[in-house]
């Protein structure tokens, strides 16, 4: 008997009834993954994501029925936003489970905040990442992200974020007037 092949993932709004699983999601990423010491003030946070929801767009990608990873898309005016500026999106703590990885979830959570944003009409999708999550800095690239290292900050000492943009349209005044192509879709796959 041959193994069924993984169904799509898909990508939409965490429902409220989710969001424990959600916050644990995203811990079991973030400190597994050693990326968060399970010490840390910032588990808390990461495990709110009913809190997230009040203050953005909370987002999670299923696959064959399963919640298999999230995202927090903060638009304009998002008091979750740490990083965009006036006509600026960011998203943030993009989370996929281990046993996920490699089917697209990732990506197809990318591509729905940066639908997001550009239906939005916004110039610039933001976003900040730790030195050691390389295998997000490589999505990030593909996707068309450029580093930013100006924005470059760091929430607490001891941690410095990098930061990446993708430019969504040129800035007034700049550029020749056409849209900033992206090496990925143009619209979410989601």
């Amino acid at each position: 008997m041959s193994e069924r092949a993984p169904g799509p993932v898909t990508v939409r709004p965490a429902r409220p009834d989710e969001y424990d699983l959600v916050g644990d999601l995203t811990v079991e990423v973030y400190v597994d993954g050693g990326l968060v010491s399970p010490a840390s003030s910032y588990v808390t946070t990461l495990r709110d994501a009913a809190d997230r929801a009040a203050k953005c767009d909370l987002l999670v990608a299923e696959a064959d029925g399963e919640v298999v990873g999230a995202v927090a898309y903060c638009g304009p005016g998002s008091s979750y936003a740490e990083l965009a500026g006036p006509g600026e999106a960011e998203f943030r703590m993009l989370a996929v489970r281990e046993k996920a990885r490699g089917r697209g979830a990732g990506t197809a959570m990318v591509l729905e905040c940066v639908g997001r944003a550009r239906a939005a009409g916004l110039a610039t999708l933001r976003l900040s990442t730790q030195a050691n999550m390389t295998d997000a800095h490589r999505l990030y690239e593909r996707l068309g992200f450029v580093r930013t290292p100006e924005r470059d900050w760091s929430p607490v000492p001891g941690l410095k974020l990098m930061t990446y943009a993708l430019a969504l349209r040129p800035l007034s005044g700049r550029g020749s007037g056409r849209r900033a192509r992206s090496s990925g879709p143009s619209s979410p796959s989601a």
